[in-house]
């Protein structure tokens, strides 16, 4: 079940809230939550669910014996293992024994495991738990259904964003909200859902379209076209989510940390990964990167932590080589600004470079993330030779190319873009700001005026469905 469907907008929200509030004592509430949001996952993996329970139960276990002394750091192995080993099997069994086949005389039968969504979170969650105990960061919880609610509360179950333990320990217990903040929460929720459906779905058809297009089809305007739409439609659609997580949150008294920071208008790559999807950037820091050494150990052991912390995230996203190959580029542009190759610190002192440097940023997000779209590394190669100019079609195919480069523009997807750019901007921040800034009056007026256009916004999202238009969310993949 994802946010974005019918059922739950129509059936599985207004039930469970509705519910919610009529229980009136907290323990009941927080056991309606867990039973909700088994349903809520059972609803696409009925039989993977198990998995999830027993994970939890496992941790839940291993975070009880590491109370003893002697055995914190075999508890702390066996965690990792355990939890590792879970998304080894699940994720990455039959991307390994392909490559071990890649070896002469080797032919090992592929398996064909289905990936349970959401496994690349709820096994962080669980990891976040039982490390944040071995560092003394938090008490053990011997209450099984806190644990149980912590990772399996539906909001952030299947894509995020992965919250940490510390993070929510007081909310697990005790959880107060007022007219308010639900009020808050369901608009979040409302803007997180016109993200998705009003601007990444639309967004979503030219990306499809062009990037199953043949290699002769592929003309640089479209690869461009296709490039440009998917690095937009990638963050509105994963950030809608985020955003509908945290207004969810905010409805059942529970509150989430920003997941985005408006990561488009950064001018070094170094900034961009403190504004993209920080809850995986700071859950590599906290439990990669500082462990390795961090920066502490000299330029040249923190360029490789960085290059290493950056595999892992593009492998954590799936068992491909174009999020490999995704995660190195970010790594290694990480790396040449930590090594002042590229001196994006001595830029940002001029405007006219500091533009130059953000111009940099961009351009570098765009070229990964075709990559990281790409069905295959052949696939995104191609498209880099064909925005640079070097994939030239013949006379034919560029004619074929250019009708459908002309074909794909509509007064919609125009628009679509125009809005998505200038929402990629922090332009919510500076109304708030303006607003926090003027007369009482004006505050009302334009408190009461963001709750009529999330209903507006509402109500366009409803037609939309109606319609049939829906495609899934990006991140269930990973």
């Amino acid at each position: 079940m994802v946010f974005s469907s019918s059922v739950f907008l129509f059936l599985f929200l207004p039930v469970v809230f509705g519910l919610y509030y009529l229980v009136p004592e907290k323990h009941f509430r927080s056991i309606l939550l867990i039973l909700m949001s088994v349903l809520f996952y059972a609803f696409g993996e009925p039989f993977v669910v198990f998995l999830m329970l027993i994970s939890i139960l496992v941790n839940y276990i291993l975070g009880l014996l590491m109370q003893k002394q002697k055995l914190r750091k075999p508890v702390l192995i066996l965690s990792i293992l355990w939890n590792l080993g879970l998304l080894g099997i699940y994720k990455y069994a039959g991307f390994l024994i392909g490559i071990l086949n890649i070896v002469p005389f080797l032919n090992f039968p592929v398996p064909e495991i289905a990936l349970p969504i959401g496994i690349s979170f709820f096994t962080f969650q669980a990891m976040s738990y039982v490390i944040d105990l071995y560092r003394n960061e938090i008490p053990v919880q011997k209450n099984l259904f806190r644990l149980v609610l912590y990772i399996t509360f539906f909001p952030q179950l299947i894509a995020g964003p992965i919250v940490k333990y510390k993070d929510i320990l007081s909310q697990l217990g005790e959880r107060s909200v007022n007219p308010e903040e639900i009020a808050q929460g369901i608009r979040r929720f409302i803007f997180g859902l016109s993200k998705k459906m009003l601007l990444a779905d639309i967004m979503s058809i030219p990306v499809d379209r062009i990037f199953g297009l043949d290699h002769q089809e592929l003309t640089c305007p479209l690869a461009w076209m296709g490039a440009v739409c998917y690095t937009l439609q990638i963050y509105f659609d994963f950030s809608g989510y985020s955003d509908m997580a945290i207004g969810l949150g905010h409805m059942f008294g529970f509150s989430f940390k920003e997941n985005f920071n408006y990561p488009y208008i950064s001018s070094s790559m170094t900034e961009f990964w403190r504004r993209w999807h920080i809850s995986v950037s700071t859950w590599f820091k906290e439990y990669l990167y500082f462990p390795l050494g961090g920066n502490r150990k000299g330029q040249a052991r923190t360029i490789l932590n960085k290059w290493i912390v950056f595999f892992c995230t593009g492998l954590w996203h799936g068992a491909n080589w174009t999020f490999i190959l995704w995660g190195l580029l970010n790594g290694g542009f990480l790396m040449l600004e930590e090594m002042n190759f590229i001196p994006v610190k001595k830029m940002q002192k001029n405007r006219f470079l500091k533009i130059l440097s953000h111009v940099y940023t961009i351009l570098v997000v765009i070229f990964c993330f075709t990559i990281f779209r790409a069905d295959h590394i052949s696939q995104g190669l191609h498209f880099w030779r064909t925005m640079l100019g070097f994939g030239i079609a013949d006379e034919l195919h560029q004619k074929v190319g250019m009708s459908l480069f002309l074909k794909e523009w509509n007064p919609l997807l125009i628009l679509t873009i125009v809005l998505a750019v200038f929402f990629a901007m922090p332009v919510k921040n500076w109304i708030a700001g303006k607003v926090q800034s003027a007369q009482k009056a004006i505050k009302s007026v334009a408190y009461a005026g963001s709750y009529v256009l999330s209903l507006g916004l509402l109500f366009i999202c409803l037609l939309y469905l109606s319609a049939g238009t829906y495609s899934p969310f990006i991140y269930l993949n990973f």
